[in-house]
């Protein structure tokens, strides 16, 4: 509750400050739309559903419409980009709805129960007097027709692995939903307590297993992906993954992408070999990672480190006059660790408001301790620290919520993470890893995206395995394979969209390439560039270049911008 009434509260804020100062029409119907979405999601809790695909497709309509109306041309760029973005969204999720439609209807075979357990919480909602007895009756007819539908897959199955987790989703929301039918009525409503409190817990009951014989075994039977690993995930296609592409207004396709990620490589491989000969390794670069890997502090000593550097950090932009950094930014991150279970999937740090540290337990063996440890050594941490808090994600959280906060739902990880990453390579183009162990590490991280590229891609195209995928970040990048199966795991089990582990390394070179077409030319300082895109939230990168070098816009926009061609290398 706190959280959202600190949301509600912003998004008042802002609309006073813009009524105050006359506003602009695209700005007010954004901050609209937030609001009236957020609103509308608490009312309509069942996502795949027909009444929520009717509601939530007439409203986006009627919100092109509105968009439609207001005229392009007078507005300035930074109005025009708000435009652009908003029609992309609303377009996106008007596909979004259509396509989710269609899959559910293809399930409907699985779930016939679905359509009376959504009357029950439509009834519910506007607390209508609960027939208790016909309740029951429902519940028994669900539980039957559960049955049937179980019965119906296992003589004969159907259903792809994508779709099974999809069945099995939809299943859990329907659980969901029927729970919260049962919460409101039981205690309050003796009928209701009296009738259905064992046709509920029954049919509760029925209804886990069921999400979880659809999401497992069935899943698992009709999933070509599985290996060795144990790692589940749902390659989408080329055509997808172009679609995808598209929408976060990156120009290329999949085969593009992994010969930019190649190319980048190929600078990493000629870096480190330097690195590795100056650390007295010769041309075994692995010599020195393992070298390097060795350095690293006892348990209990890794957070003063972590402050340790942070500092640094903060310290070497300042002086160079990168990037302005509020002293309240630097007041306010904090430090956590990682649990165990978070390690599993997320064996580096994490960070944003705060830095996620992670290093061993007690409860991990033996062998994992010291993997653990070897995966957060000193050079490595020297390279990452500053990615998760200043200037990487701690500084630039702090400015969007402070800066055209309405640009949230524009937000792409080609911006957060790019920004991020970009930093990474501006600080070694700065000289920031001065030895060579330092360097080692930061070159670690380098190959580490490049590699994200080319295994995520594979994956999602279909030609790679997750097996595949940890062993090549075993033996191309040096991963501890600790660390490499938590790094696959993450990426097809976390909840991360497709793009997401192409978007730290192409973001950054979407920055770079910025860099050298507005800073390299003088026709920016590196503090007013960086402060300018802290400034405007963390919306694409190829709109903040339309904002920054004032281009001519229309609102039918399409992502043009071919970044690989300014890039010096």
């Amino acid at each position: 509750m706190k959280k959202q009434f600190f949301i509600l509260l912003m998004l008042l804020v802002v609309s006073v400050r813009l009524f105050a100062a006359g506003g602009d029409p695209v700005t007010e119907l954004i901050l609209r739309v937030r609001a009236d979405v957020e609103d509308l999601n608490k009312v309509y809790i069942f996502r795949d559903s027909p009444e929520y695909y009717t509601r939530l497709r007439t409203y986006y309509n009627n919100t092109l419409q509105q968009l439609n109306s207001i005229p392009f041309k007078p507005l300035d760029v930074s109005a025009q980009v708000d435009y652009i973005l908003l029609k992309r969204n609303i377009e996106e999720e008007l596909k979004k709805i259509s396509d989710d439609e269609k899959v559910y209807n293809s399930l409907l075979p699985v779930i016939p129960f679905a359509a009376p357990i959504m009357t029950m919480q439509e009834q519910r909602r506007r607390g209508d007097k609960a027939d208790a007895p016909q309740i029951a009756a429902t519940l028994a007819t669900v539980q039957a027709a559960i049955v049937k539908a179980r019965a119906a897959l296992q003589q004969k199955n159907t259903l792809t692995a994508p779709m099974a987790h999809k069945a099995a989703d939809v299943v859990d929301e329907l659980r969901n939903g029927l729970k919260n039918v049962y919460d409101f009525y039981y205690g309050y409503d003796p009928s209701f307590t009296w009738w259905v409190k064992q046709p509920y817990q029954r049919t509760d009951s029925m209804l886990e297993h069921y999400a979880d014989y659809l999401g497992h075994e069935i899943a698992d039977k009709a999933d070509k992906t599985l290996d060795a690993s144990g790692i589940k995930g749902t390659p989408i296609g080329k055509e997808a993954l172009i679609e995808q592409l598209q929408f976060q207004m990156i120009p290329y396709n999949p085969e593009e992408l992994v010969a930019m990620a190649n190319k980048e490589f190929a600078w990493c491989d000629a870096e480190m070999l330097k690195a590795s000969r100056a650390l007295g390794c010769g041309d075994d670069w692995k010599k020195a990672l393992e070298k390097v890997k060795e350095n690293h502090v006892t348990p209990g000593q890794q957070p003063a480190l972590i402050h340790q550097l942070a500092d640094e950090a903060v310290k070497f932009v300042e002086d160079n006059n990168l990037v302005t950094v509020p002293a309240l930014a630097k007041e306010a991150w904090r430090m956590y660790m990682l649990t165990m279970e978070q390690q599993r999937f997320a064996p580096f740090f994490l960070g944003g408001e705060s830095i996620l540290v992670a290093y061993p337990t007690d409860a991990m063996d033996e062998n994992t301790k010291v993997m653990s440890m070897r995966s957060n050594n000193y050079a490595f941490a020297h390279a990452t620290v500053f990615h998760e808090l200043i200037p990487g994600h701690n500084l630039q959280g702090f400015m969007n919520k402070r800066n055209k906060p309405y640009r949230s739902m524009f937000g792409t990880p080609f911006s957060v993470e790019g920004w991020a990453l970009y930093w990474e390579m501006l600080l070694w183009d700065k000289n920031f890893h001065s030895t060579p162990e330092q360097k080692v590490g930061a070159l670690f991280w380098r190959m580490h995206r490049c590699a994200r590229i080319i295994f995520s891609l594979n994956y999602h195209l279909g030609k790679w395995t997750p097996q595949q995928c940890i062993d090549f970040l075993v033996d191309r990048v040096g991963h501890e394979r600790f660390s490499a199966e938590s790094e696959v795991r993450r990426s097809f089990e976390g909840n991360y969209g497709p793009l997401y582990q192409i978007a730290y390394m192409m973001g950054g070179l979407q920055l770079r390439a910025l860099h050298h077409e507005l800073i390299d030319s003088k026709k920016m300082t590196e503090l007013q560039f960086h402060d300018a895109f802290l400034h405007e939230n963390a919306i694409p990168v190829e709109m903040f270049r339309a904002i920054i070098t004032q281009q001519s816009l229309a609102p039918d926009f399409k992502t043009q911008w071919r970044f690989a061609d300014q890039l010096l290398q």
